[in-house]
């Protein structure tokens, strides 16, 4: 049996409070992570960093965070890690729409932790499950 990689978070925040907020329940969670203000470092990191999970802001400078979504999906050794939309987005039809558009979860602001805890420790669980050698 192997087990994978350690997980890593790149968290794309451009909110000082949402950044601490999400980064110390991150630290409570003992994942490493990394972090961008806009769509420009969240493209260099990804650059950098193969990471386990995104979690993407949507209202982002230099354009929505649809836009790193589609960056992130058109990239083969990329397409495949969750993105998670963590967005003050509510009004009705959005958490559908940015599923539809391809992000794996919705999270909204402002987060409940202790569900915002779960569902990315359940994540990031399953990405680091040990799995059999094929044979």
């Amino acid at each position: 049996m192997t087990r994978a990689r350690a997980p890593l978070v790149l968290v794309v925040e451009d909110n000082a409070a949402n950044m601490a907020l999400t980064t110390t329940l991150l630290e409570i969670e003992q994942c490493p992570f990394v972090t961008a203000i806009d769509i420009e470092r969240g493209e260099e990191w990804l650059q950098k960093v193969r990471p386990s999970l995104v979690l993407l802001d949507i209202q982002l400078p230099g354009g929505g965070g649809e836009l790193l979504l589609r960056s992130i999906r058109a990239m083969p050794e990329l397409a495949r890690i969750p993105v998670f939309a963590v967005t003050a987005l509510a009004m009705d039809g959005d958490r559908e729409r940015l599923l539809r558009e391809g992000f794996d979860e919705y999270v909204s602001k402002p987060l409940d932790t202790r569900a915002f805890r779960a569902l990315v420790r359940r994540h990031l669980d399953e990405l680091t499950a040990p799995s059999a050698e094929p044979g």
